[in-house]
């Protein structure tokens, strides 16, 4: 999963502002999402004694986060990704 991210993300911000685009959303949603995952499915497992509800949050939330970017973000392919004007075209 995380060699593959930089590439993708990479695409959509020219690259004058590259590195604070992609860092800081990526390593808050590592620090929020992926540090709340044992805590809520632990306390999810502690109040209904069930595996399949414990484990409904960390299939679910990434699941549609997926489905999001699917159909919010747009298609890159013909873009560069060194001319900064093209890429600020592909949010439009």
């Amino acid at each position: 999963v995380y060699g593959p991210i930089g590439a993708f993300l990479a695409e959509y911000f020219p690259a004058r502002i590259r590195y604070t685009s992609v860092s800081v959303p990526y390593h808050i949603g590592n620090g929020w999402g992926g540090g709340l995952v044992p805590i809520i499915t632990t306390a999810a497992y502690l109040n209904t004694h069930s595996l399949g509800n414990a484990l409904l949050y960390p299939i679910i939330v990434p699941a549609v986060a997926f489905l999001l970017s699917l159909f919010l973000m747009p298609e890159t392919r013909k873009i560069s990704m060194w001319k900064p004007e093209e890429v600020g075209t592909a949010r439009a």
